[in-house]
């Protein structure tokens, strides 16, 4: 069992999904060195599931997602050089998140703010509950936001990129889905069923495609536009080296041709 961290899994007819909480509700679901430590190592064994299809990350409670790096132990920092290592266990969370070969859904149910947008940005896909509230308030206790806040220009844009991190102010969902950060917002009682409707979708699709689009589409975060383009060639020539195309393109086939009676 790991501290402050929960799991559970469940099996379909398709695959699995891994069901991970941040559990320290009392405390905003916060990111303590202890529960980085937890959610990596978590998020580095969910990558050797060989059956696994999509993970959800969500935190522990109704209050927060994660309410950001753990106030208490940032005021403990003495030293430069401890301020790297407290700042590298965050990045080493959200590079974790990233490196699932699967695709990771955010469940965001309240507060989202500094490190916890940062985890948030990390992952695939965003769907939030309509009182989730949103900032980067780092500048506000002295400190500039790093690491993964990196990933906010490509998802809401420059301008707004620098408003939310010059400023440290709040924002709505309403606002966050108005941007691009989330995908989906809905009524907190709707949000259980809107995630699942999500993996409905997820499943639809063929394991390893996935896994090789969403590879491809970290390494177009990164490359400038010819290699990315090169880079995609190469994945669809990948995809060919087991049969799922050719079965699943099979598959198609015989579906339409018995939807047409022929």
């Amino acid at each position: 069992m790991i501290p402050h961290v929960k799991v559970r899994y469940e099996d379909g007819g398709r695959g699995r999904v891994a069901f991970v909480a941040i559990d320290r509700p009392e405390k905003l679901n916060s990111l303590s060195r202890e529960v980085m430590r937890g959610v990596t190592d978590l998020f580095k064994g969910l990558g050797a599931d060989l059956h696994l299809r999509a993970v959800v990350l969500t935190g522990a409670g109704d209050k927060a997602f994660c309410g950001g790096a753990n106030i208490d132990e940032m005021a403990q920092i003495a030293s430069p050089e401890d301020a790297r290592a407290f700042i590298e266990m965050v990045h080493g969370v959200c590079r974790a998140i990233r490196a699932a070969p699967v695709p990771v859904i955010a469940r965001i149910n309240g507060f989202c703010l500094g490190a916890g947008l940062e985890v948030a940005a990390a992952c695939d896909l965003r769907i939030a509950g309509e009182t989730a509230v949103f900032g980067m308030p780092e500048v506000q206790l002295g400190l500039p936001s790093v690491v993964e806040a990196a990933l906010l220009p490509t998802l809401i844009g420059w301008g707004r990129a620098r408003r939310i991190l010059f400023t440290g102010e709040t924002f709505s969902a309403e606002t966050a889905f108005a941007w691009g950060l989330v995908e989906e917002v809905h009524p907190p009682a709707l949000l259980d069923a809107a995630v699942e409707d999500l993996l409905d979708h997820l499943m639809d699709a063929e394991p390893r495609a996935l896994q090789i689009q969403k590879a491809l589409m970290q390494r177009w975060e990164e490359l400038p536009m010819s290699q990315a383009i090169q880079a995609g060639v190469d994945a669809f020539e990948d995809a060919w080296t087991t049969s799922e195309p050719a079965d699943a393109l099979a598959a198609y086939l015989k579906s339409r041709r018995s939807r047409r009676g022929s």
